[in-house]
């Protein structure tokens, strides 16, 4: 069981990262409609995580680095919990 559960949680982190560098990608291309099919599959569970993080860190030279700054908060909490030693890993 407490394999699974690592697996899970290590599996979930690295799909946001995944899709938070997708998300980067799509900000070279402005004309990508961000609304249809395939793109609202990243944009929408991304989106509640950029927004507020938009309000406090504003874009720099016109570039949108929060989506940077989410792949190295989760990247972060990645290995902190089911890192080689994370926390998970010690726990279980």
């Amino acid at each position: 069981m407490s394999d699974w559960v690592i697996l899970g949680v290590g599996l979930l982190l690295g799909l946001l990262v995944f899709f938070f560098i997708f998300r980067i990608v799509l900000t070279w291309y402005p004309q990508a409609e961000t609304t249809r099919f395939p793109f609202n599959v990243v944009v929408l569970p991304t989106e509640p995580f950029l927004a507020p993080t938009r309000k406090l860190v504003p874009p720099v030279g016109g570039v949108d680095i929060s989506p940077i700054l989410w792949v190295a908060i989760i990247s972060l909490l990645r290995e902190i919990l089911v890192g080689q030693q994370g926390l998970l890993r010690m726990f279980f």
